[in-house]
This record gives structure tokens, C-alpha cells and sequence, in this order.
């Protein structure tokens, strides 16, 4: 898991040059950076660059500006055949007795032993697939060619030959559609050898057995494929490593698919990288059988149509458990199972329409996909209906969470105090009854002051830590209260049965309290992954920025789904938190930030309304509305009031104090291990705005004809100069509304636009080059943005230069 964090992370910071997709780049490097082609003929490359002064500057100067980061490559390519060689000395020790009481069917019998080995091989696979789509090929081949070139002395003793051998391009391409070559990804798969007799037996308990025991938290017939979909995801990766099952065994491969995809065809297999199992299967005759059951047309509708119609149904019904004073304690309490129900419901509803509506599932652009996707959207399926019940399902279950956190947290006072009331209730009517408590018309009976003393310390001795025994006992001393007041004709005085009663009630919420566990909570958190969309969410920013600028108090719910999709930061630190493993925090720090990234852009709607609505008021002070003298006639007063105007800037201020508010509702919020402070977002967001603005305004304005008789610099500054006037006085005008500074923010981002721009203009003339990454003027929450030069000159700086 680690390993595949690193790749991810990685993937963003190829540097371009290693793709060469221009011309120029091509022939200035294609003695520098060759492929494998450089292993046949080492000497040729070496000669040229040896007999070239230029290329030999050329290749001194890529050596000090790149072997940071192809080191940090290496290492990440070398870590992927480190764990495969590591799992197959695993297995070697196993099959010799090096673990003496221990052996292959044994580890698989076990219940850690089987997640763990099925877990190994099955991102194994992942780590090649994502190296293969985040990383390509001949990408691939240019850094170990480098990285070996450059540290020649280095990769004598190393695995060098090995990592390449696994990690030659496949011939794979990541496009739109995507090239798979022949074969793919099995033979890439077989290019290290794994025990065969391991794959086998591995497939069979995936094939036979529930190894994560999720059945239990999915008791209907009807959800199994979603509570068997993880190791559904496991046994497609892992099906590639034992290729002649997915094309021969044809009575296996229909076992598999009426197990797991008796109902869907689109999975996700790892952190939301989705798969069509009807393009993915394609080439493999017994899988491609297998799944035709699935794909017949009256059962893609039918599953469409049902999941469809359901959507209206739970809108209507998480809608009646989020009004207003309905998510009580007494009532939750006592409704667990029916809500746990419509949230298992909802979760599935919502799994199975998000990955088969997706448009990610058609990248191959298949024509037998492509109809399938048409029935199941052709069903009155509406995107804007399942992106409300996903709102409604995550704010109910972030509200039900934190209910439960809270009964949890006091459940022990609680029941205390409950027993402690329970208790003194019946001392007093034991009181009552010794004839000494002055109570109108109760006679003394003193077999009844003793029942009611025996009762008293019969509470009084209920255990909380012996939760059964004390249920127990609590069920028998309600019923001998139901009995003592029936056969000692105890409901004639109102007073006593008022004290029975509630003593009554009092013990029947001791019940309650004690049956708050925390398994709810786990199954919740179970129930509500949404890791699966970790990708597809992408698609529904659109709606979500619409909601918002609707109604910015929706970012409440929001807040709800964005905890909701950190659900899926558990799958990769699982293990490496069970096994004490470093990486925790760098893992974590990585999802956590691309999960922030995403909240960023969504509500980046915000501050780009908010100009909107500034560009408006602007317009209206600089063009409209005229400045009242000091001294004024009174016949002109009204010619100078301007109400409608005034009236009009008044409620486009109104509307930026909204979004302010919207976004301040967002409260501060855990996202995996980022705290998110809405007003740092907001500051984040205009600031981001901001920076745009000006870039793009010093780029379009500072563009110089070179044919131009006379000068132009006074005349372009003029123009620029006007244009940044109308920012710094709507910065002016917004900075009390949204509780900003706004001269601050001004001055900091402005002197880091043109500090970068004069950084990346040096460039050209630096042997060390800065890189993005590297430049403490750019940021990844506040980008500066770049553009495409227009002349010689990198940026604008070069120009007015």
C-alpha cells in the first residue's frame, strides 16, 4: 500500500522532458535519454555524447538538475520487485518447513493468514497495473536508462537487471481509448514467476469462502455482491496471474461470476480505479461466457430499473429521519435496526448506480459497453436523484455517528445514574410500607417493606461490566414489578403506582443504554465506504458547485459527503497501521491531501462567485453611480440618491456575505489527518482567485509588438494599471464583508507573481535550474499559473526586460 501511495505521488512529478512530446525535445535529448535501446548499444550512445562538447554540457546539466528525483524513481521501481522477490522467499521458506509448524494450506486456513496472502498477490498486481497507466513505458525505460547511466558505480552490486526486466514497457498506453496490446496484463504479470500451486489456491479460497466476513454486516440475499465486492476486486486482479483459467475453465469462471457478479459488471479495484469486466474480459473466451448470464438484457434492466426506483423511494425516507427533532436519543435508540437497514440500503443503491452510470467505465469505448450503459441510463435515470440521496445519506450518517460517539462517551453515567433513581424509588416505597413515612391511606405491610428493601439492593447490585448477566436480571425484576402491583392491588393509590412506573422506566433505559456497543459504529463505517468513488466523484463536482452557488448553506452537507469519502483513506492504512510501519504518516499525508485538494476545488465555486458578483459592483461604483460632493444642493439630492442603484450594490453584498456564511457553516473539520478550517479555505480560495486575475493580467497586457514605431511600455502599463485599480478597490470594498485582509493578501500574492515569473524568466540562464516543486514562490493550494510563451521570453518578465 505504501509502494502505491509513492507511485501516485510520484506520477505528478515526472519531469516533462522524460515524455518528449515535441519535436524539439526529441532531437535536443534523444542521445541523453534513449530507451532500452541504449543496452544494445551502450557504446554508440556514450560515443556521441563523448564526441560532442554540447551534448556532453547538455547531459552534465540534466545530471545535476534530475538525479534528486530519478533516485526517489528508483527506489519506488526497485521497492515493487524487493516485495514480489520477498513473497516468493515467503513462499519457498513455507514449502521447505523453515516455519516448522506451519504450511501453505495451513496460513490459508487461518483467517488472518488467508487476507494476508491474498492481499500480497493481489497488490502485487495492482502495483504493475497503476506503474503501468500513472507511468508509461517508454517513460519508464528513459529514467532506468538515466538513473543507470548516472550512477554507473552504484548499480554494479544492485538489482538493476532485474528491475528492468520487470519494468520494460509492456506496450500499454493510457489514452482515450486506452492501447492494450495482446495478452495484457498477463504476460506482464508472469514476467516474475510465482508459484502456481499459491495462485491456485489462493483463487479457490476467494472462489469459495467469505475470507472478510462482511455477510453479516449485509444479512439480504440481495446485497451479497456488494458485501463480497472487495475480494470480488482481489480475484480480477488476481485471475490475470492464472490466465488459462479466464480462458478455458468455463464451469470455474461461471462459479466465480454467479458469486460475484451476479448483478454488476463495473468494479472498483483500487481506490477508485474502475473496471468494465465487459471490455476487460474481452479477449478471454471462458470469462467472457461467464459473464453473458449478467448481461442479458432482461437483467440489466431489471437491476437498472430496481436500483433506479429506489432512489426516489430512500430520497423520501432519509428525508422524514433528517427533519428537524426526529434524530433524538430515545427514538434512535430505540429504531437501530430499521435505520441501520435504509443506510445499508441507501449505500448500496448508491455503489451500484455510481460505478454503472460512471463514464469512466467506457474509456475503452467499446460498442457492446457503450449499449449496455445506454439500457441502464436509458431507465428514467437521474444523476441530479442520486447526488441528493448521497448528500442526505452522508449528513445522516455523520449525525447518527455523532450521536452515537456521544451516548458512548456518557454511557456509563447514564446508566449509573438511572440504577441510583431505580434504587431509591424502591427504598422509599420500602419506607412507605414500614408504616414510619407519612403516605395518605398505605398501611403498614411489612412483607412488602421487605420485598421492596430486597428490590432496592437487587438494583443496587447490578454489575455495568457484566453487561448479559445485568440485562437479565433487569428483564425478571421488570416483570416482579409488573406482578407486585397487579396481585397486592397496588393501582388503587397513585402515588405508588407512579413510583412503579417509573421505576419501571427507569430500568427499561438501563436496558437501552447497555445495548449502545460500538459495533454499531464499526458497521456503520463498514456499511459507508465510499472508497470506490474515490475517482468517479470527480464527475459530480459539477452538481455539487451548482447546489452551492443555489444555496451555500449546502456545504454542510457537503461536509458530511467529504467525511463520508474519507472512509476510503482505511483501505491503504489498515495494514500499515497493524504493523507499526512508518510509512503511516507519509501514506496518510498523501490521500489526505489529494481528499483536500478536491474539497478545495468544489468549494473554489465560492470565491469565484464571490468576483463575479465583485466585477458587478465595481461596474456599477465606477460607471454608475456618481460620488456625492461635500456640499450639495437640496433639488439635486435626489438625482445624487440613486436608490435603485444603491439599492441593487446593496443586494450583491448581501449575496457575498451568503457565501461567506455558506462556506463558515463547514465548521472546522478532520479530513484523515488534515484539519480544515473554513476560513482558512475561504482566505485559501480568493486568494487563488486573485492570483489568476493578475497573472492573467500582466500576461495579456505586457505583450509587445516588435513591429510597433514608437514605444509602448508607457501606453501597456497605462492599460494595466487601470485594470489592477479595479482589483485593489474591489479588494478594498470585500475585505470587512468576508473578515479578510484584504491590503495584506494584496501585497504577499502580487510580490509572489512577480518574484516567480522573474525565478522561471532566470532559467533560461542558469545552469541549476528551479523547478516547481522545488520554488518557494509556488504553491499547490495557491498555484501561479503558467503560460505559453508568445515570443523568445519565458513570461512577461522577459518581455518588459
Amino acid at each position: 500500500n505504501a509502494i502505491i501511495a509513492e507511485l501516485l505521488r510520484l506520477s505528478d512529478f515526472i519531469p516533462p522532458v522524460f515524455k518528449m512530446e515535441t519535436r524539439e525535445e526529441q532531437e535536443k535529448y534523444q542521445y541523453i535519454l534513449p530507451d532500452f535501446a541504449y543496452f544494445r548499444g551502450a557504446e554508440f550512445y556514450d560515443h556521441k555524447i563523448d564526441t560532442s562538447p554540447m551534448l556532453q554540457d547538455l547531459d552534465e546539466e540534466f545530471r545535476e538538475n534530475h538525479m534528486d528525483i530519478l533516485t526517489r524513481f528508483y527506489l519506488a521501481f526497485e521497492s515493487i520487485y524487493k516485495f514480489v522477490t520477498d513473497l516468493n522467499r515467503f513462499l519457498e521458506d513455507l514449502d521447505e518447513g523453515v516455519y516448522i509448524q506451519h504450511t501453505l494450506e495451513m496460513v490459508l486456513f487461518n483467517g488472518d493468514g488467508k487476507q494476508l496472502m491474498s492481499e500480497a498477490l493481489y497488490l502485487y498486481g495492482v502495483m504493475l497495473l497503476i506503474l503501468d497507466m500513472k507511468i508509461e513505458g517508454p517513460v519508464r525505460e528513459r529514467m532506468l536508462v538515466a538513473y543507470n547511466r548516472y550512477n554507473a558505480a552504484q548499480t554494479v552490486d544492485s538489482s538493476m537487471d532485474d528491475v528492468c526486466k520487470l519494468l520494460r514497457s509492456t506496450g500499454f498506453f493510457q489514452g482515450v481509448p486506452p492501447k492494450r496490446p495482446a495478452k495484457y496484463p498477463e504476460e506482464y504479470f508472469s514476467r516474475i514467476p510465482i508459484s502456481q500451486e499459491f495462485i491456485e489456491m489462493v483463487i479457490g479460497r476467494l472462489r469459495s469462502d467469505d475470507i472478510y466476513n462482511q455477510i453479516t454486516n449485509y444479512p439480504s440475499p440481495e446485497h451479497r455482491s456488494t458485501a463480497l465486492s472487495t475480494q470480488a476486486s482481489m480475484l480480477y486482479i488476481i485471475l490475470f496471474f492464472s490466465p488459462h483459467m479466464l480462458n478455458t475453465q468455463q464451469a470455474k469462471m461461471r462459479e466465480i461470476v454467479d458469486k460475484h457478479f451476479p448483478d454488476n459488471w463495473v468494479i472498483s479495484v483500487y481506490m477508485g480505479i474502475t473496471v468494465n469486466l465487459i471490455d476487460a474480459w474481452a479477449p478471454y473466451r471462458a470469462a467472457s461466457t461467464g459473464l453473458n448470464n449478467t448481461l442479458e438484457q432482461g437483467n440489466i434492466v431489471e437491476q437498472a430499473t430496481r436500483h433506479i426506483v429506489r432512489v426516489g423511494q430512500l430520497n423520501k425516507a432519509v428525508d422524514k429521519y433528517l427533519q428537524e427533532g426526529v434524530l433524538i436519543e430515545d427514538f434512535v435508540l430505540d429504531q437501530i435496526p430499521k435505520l441501520m437497514n435504509c443506510l445499508r440500503e441507501c449505500n448500496v443503491v448508491i455503489r451500484w448506480l455510481m460505478l454503472h452510470t460512471s463514464e469512466a467505465s467506457l474509456v475503452e469505448g467499446t460498442k457492446r459497453a457503450r449499449m449496455v450503459f445506454d439500457l441502464v441510463v436509458g431507465q428514467q435515470y437521474q444523476t441530479q436523484a442520486l447526488f441528493n440521496l448521497l448528500l442526505n445519506t452522508a449528513q445522516l450518517e455523520f449525525r447518527l455517528k455523532e450521536m452515537f460517539k456521544m451516548m458512548l462517551a456518557s454511557k456509563k453515567d447514564k446508566w449509573e445514574g438511572y440504577k441510583k433513581e431505580g434504587s431509591e424509588r424502591m427504598a422509599e416505597l420500602g419506607e412507605v410500607f414500614s408504616g414510619s413515612k407519612p403516605l395518605t391511606r398505605v398501611e403498614k405491610n411489612e412483607n412488602l417493606q421487605a420485598w421492596f428493601n430486597e428490590m432496592a439492593s437487587q438494583i443496587t447490585s447490578l454489575n455495568y461490566d457484566d453487561s448479559t448477566t445485568a440485562g437479565r436480571k433487569i428483564v425478571q425484576l421488570t416483570q416482579a414489578l409488573e406482578e407486585v402491583q397487579e396481585f397486592h392491588q397496588l393501582e388503587t393509590n397513585m402515588q405508588v403506582r407512579q413510583f412503579l412506573l417509573e421505576t419501571r422506566k427507569f430500568l427499561h433505559q438501563m436496558i437501552r443504554t447497555i445495548n449502545i456497543k460500538e459495533e454499531v459504529l464499526i458497521q456503520m463505517q463498514i456499511i459507508g465506504d465510499l472508497s470506490y468513488a474515490w475517482q468517479i466523484i470527480d464527475s459530480y463536482t459539477v452538481f455539487m458547485q451548482a447546489a452551492i452557488k443555489r444555496d451555500p448553506s449546502v456545504v454542510t452537507k457537503l461536509r458530511a459527503t467529504f467525511l463520508k469519502l474519507s472512509s476510503a483513506l482505511d483501505a491503504p492504512l489498515v495494514r500499515i497501521s497493524e504493523c507499526g510501519s512508518k510509512d503511516l504518516v507519509s501514506v496518510s499525508q498523501y490521500y489526505s491531501g489529494e481528499l483536500v485538494a478536491y474539497v478545495r476545488r468544489v468549494l473554489q465555486i465560492i470565491p469565484q462567485s464571490m468576483f463575479g458578483v465583485l466585477e458587478k459592483i465595481i461596474t456599477m461604483q465606477t460607471k454608475s453611480i456618481q460620488e456625492v460632493p461635500t456640499r450639495l444642493e437640496k433639488d439635486k439630492l435626489k438625482e445624487y440618491a440613486q436608490l435603485d442603484e444603491r439599492y441593487q450594490v446593496a443586494q450583491l453584498t448581501h449575496s457575498i456575505s451568503v457565501f461567506t456564511e455558506g462556506i463558515l457553516m463547514m465548521k472546522t473539520t478532520l479530513v484523515g489527518i488534515i484539519k480544515v478550517d473554513p476560513h482558512q479555505l475561504l482566505e485559501d480560495g480568493i486568494r487563488k482567485e486573485l492570483v489568476n486575475k493578475v497573472a492573467a493580467g500582466l500576461h495579456q497586457f505586457l505583450v509587445f509588438n516588435p513591429k510597433a514605431k514608437g514605444p509602448e511600455l508607457l501606453q501597456r502599463l497605462d492599460g494595466l494599471s487601470t485594470h489592477m485599480e479595479g482589483f485593489r478597490k474591489s479588494f478594498e470594498y470585500i475585505q470587512d464583508y468576508v473578515n479578510i485582509y484584504g491590503l495584506k493578501i494584496w501585497q504577499e500574492e502580487v510580490s509572489r507573481i512577480i518574484n516567480y515569473n522573474v525565478e522561471q524568466e532566470c532559467n533560461s540562464f542558469l545552469r541549476t535550474k528551479v523547478y516547481d516543486f522545488q520554488s518557494v514562490y509556488q504553491s499547490k493550494t495557491i498555484p501561479i499559473p503558467r503560460f505559453r510563451p508568445v515570443d523568445a521570453s519565458v513570461n512577461f518578465m522577459g518581455r518588459v526586460a
